[in-house]
């Protein structure tokens, strides 16, 4: 190895402007002894957003918004994780039956939101008796002017929404005043997809109107479809909405599968001073195919639907498993849990423990998603230690707030707790990745893109998190010219040379090395025992230093990247430097 490659202790105080790190030492032992790059050891970076959620999930994106989304960051891979039980639409709103603003079914809300828009001159909303054949009550809507009366829908915990592959819609209308310019609308909000056919990006919107015409009509107007239906004053009629279909009509481009009825609204337009007038009644919601697994296969005949599409980008299906604290569920066999009526979500730890057995029992790693979002971090940190992090394999560290979830991952740390952190997007929008609050995508070392590939890297920790929009180098530990990140090593030896690996460092940012001794000291606050060094990015043109380490009774060692502003923008995991095994043995995937 040549001068160059070789920093004694001084030649790197000085070059890192003061790094001080506990346990620095002579480099002896295993020092690395060549430089060949990552790839040529049959490694190479691999990006993956881990936290996504699309058209079987409650928010607005399509599979196609967030493989665009994808594209343009240069995003490798692709886990899908929807929902668990919005991909079984489990519980999800069967029928509404108009009986007044709010009206439960199996004990979850249905509530109506009443408002106008444009020049009504009168309006009203009321509750009448019902068709004959449904007991309660029934909608009339009245409008007159120029303008709409809208009754929004939503159902508790958006139980209303879910892909629409499956899904039809029966409305029954009594046309009381009606015509061409006093119809009946039935608003679908659908998913957003990237522009296309002369269609800009944006969500989509699919409106029934009924009353105007004679025959069925179809006609599209860049993101927004209508659909003419007749309807016949003076009689009921039960009028069935085929959502599938219609989209595939309206826009022939997409995978018309890949959208989401995120919301429903009813209502009365009226034009020209007329007046309109409209009594509905017994809204079903008809999803023919999510008994037992039928979701989940239902979700990949969509996905397959993209097959050849995105080249470049990787997609495996995942899931979050959300009825107890929420996990991420990446490669076994994708067996959907049995599901608690009505779906609330158990925080209970022993219920959350339950259910990573069960995954693992069914194949794969587990994280741990939002960990503080029922605890804080010094409750957080005693979890990871005392019920060993759940049994989960990885956790969502880069996420807001990133230093307080680091502070609990180093209590783990010190407590030789080999958990895996990654980073998370959780986004439900797929309009701009770069724009939400946790953007951080997780990158491996590893052989391909294959799902076994990522999940075996995932599991040995081989892994750092960076944040999407400001860095996107690579991170490694070496020992011996071997990846050490995320190994746990029983040594004997006084001082090991651990060469840092960092690239691509934007301008004016640091690299700093945290180390902290693996003292096993339970709960307590581990920022007495770390020290963080720091090598400045003009000091990583060659993207690695050489950084001799004493073990000491134990130690652990990682890197994270702060930008010019002081903000953590990237982080790796840990290598664990010991004496002797800990408590509870070394993870086959970690040993050195």
């Amino acid at each position: 190895m040549g001068d160059r490659a070789r920093l004694d202790r001084r030649s790197l105080l000085v070059a890192a402007g003061g790094l001080a790190v506990a346990g620095i030492g002579v480099p002896v032992g295993l020092a690395a002894t060549g430089d060949p790059p990552p790839v040529a050891r049959g490694r190479r970076p691999i990006s993956m957003a881990m936290h996504l959620h699309a058209s079987f999930s409650e928010g607005v994106a399509s599979y196609a918004a967030h493989l665009d989304q994808a594209r343009r960051n240069a995003v490798d891979v692709i886990w899908w994780t929807d929902h668990d039980f919005r991909v079984a639409a489990h519980d999800h709103r069967r029928v509404v039956h108009f009986d007044g603003p709010e009206e439960a079914e199996g004990g979850l809300a249905w509530t109506w939101t009443e408002s106008t828009e444009g020049a009504l001159t009168a309006s009203a909303a009321d509750f009448v008796p019902a068709a004959a054949d449904d007991p309660g009550r029934a909608l009339r809507l009245t409008a007159a002017g120029a303008g709409i009366l809208w009754y929004a829908g939503k159902a508790w915990n958006w139980t209303h929404t879910g892909n629409i592959s499956d899904t039809t819609l029966y409305l029954d209308v009594l046309p009381e005043t009606a015509g061409p310019d006093a119809t009946l609308i039935v608003e679908i909000a659908l998913s957003h997809h990237p522009a296309g056919a002369g269609r800009p990006a944006g969500q989509l919107v699919l409106r029934y109107r009924l009353g105007a015409a004679t025959d069925t009509r179809h006609h599209a107007d860049g993101r927004h479809g209508t659909v003419d239906l007749p309807a016949p004053a003076g009689a009921w009629r039960r009028h069935t909405l085929d959502l599938l279909s219609d989209v595939r009509r309206l826009w022939p481009d997409l995978v018309a599968g890949d959208n989401s009825l995120r919301g429903l609204r009813l209502g009365v337009q009226v034009a020209g001073g007329s007046r309109g007038a409209y009594v509905v009644d017994r809204l079903v919601f008809d999803r023919a195919r999510r008994a037992g697994q039928a979701g989940e296969e239902l979700r990949a005949e969509v996905l397959r639907g993209y097959a050849g599409a995105y080249p470049g980008v990787t997609r495996h299906r995942a899931y979050e498993v959300s009825m107890v604290r929420h996990l991420n569920w990446f490669g076994g066999d994708q067996t959907l849990p049995r599901f608690p009526s009505p779906p609330y979500r158990d925080n209970d730890v022993g219920a959350t423990e339950r259910m990573v057995e069960f995954l693992h029992d069914h194949g794969g790693v587990v994280c741990w998603n939002h960990p503080l979002d029922v605890e804080r971090r010094e409750s957080l940190a005693r979890l990871l230690v005392e019920r060993h992090a759940l049994g989960v394999d990885l956790i969502e560290i880069g996420r807001e707030p990133v230093d307080d979830h680091l502070w609990a991952y180093d209590v783990a740390a010190r407590n030789a707790v080999p958990v895996t952190a990654v980073g998370v997007t959780d986004d439900h929008d797929g309009t701009d990745w770069r724009a939400g609050r946790d953007r951080h995508v997780t990158y491996v070392w590893a052989a391909s893109t294959g799902r076994d590939d990522l999940v075996a890297a995932l599991r040995a920790g081989q892994a750092w998190f960076t944040d999407l929009a400001r860095y996107r180098g690579a991170l490694d530990l070496e020992i011996g010219g071997r990846s050490a990140m995320g190994a746990v090593l029983t040594t004997d030896a006084g001082e090991l040379t651990v060469r840092l690996r960092a690239t691509d460092l934007p301008a004016g940012a640091t690299l700093e090395v945290v180390t902290g001794a693996v003292d096993l000291a339970g709960v307590a606050d581990p920022t007495p025992a770390i020290e963080i060094g720091q090598v400045p990015w003009r000091q990583l043109r060659q993207g690695w230093h050489d950084l001799p380490v004493s073990p000491g009774a134990g130690r652990y060692l990682r890197t994270q990247v702060r930008g010019r502003d002081g903000v953590i923008i990237g982080a790796g995991n840990p290598v664990w430097l010991l004496r002797q095994p800990p408590p509870r043995g070394i993870p086959p995937a970690r040993r050195f």
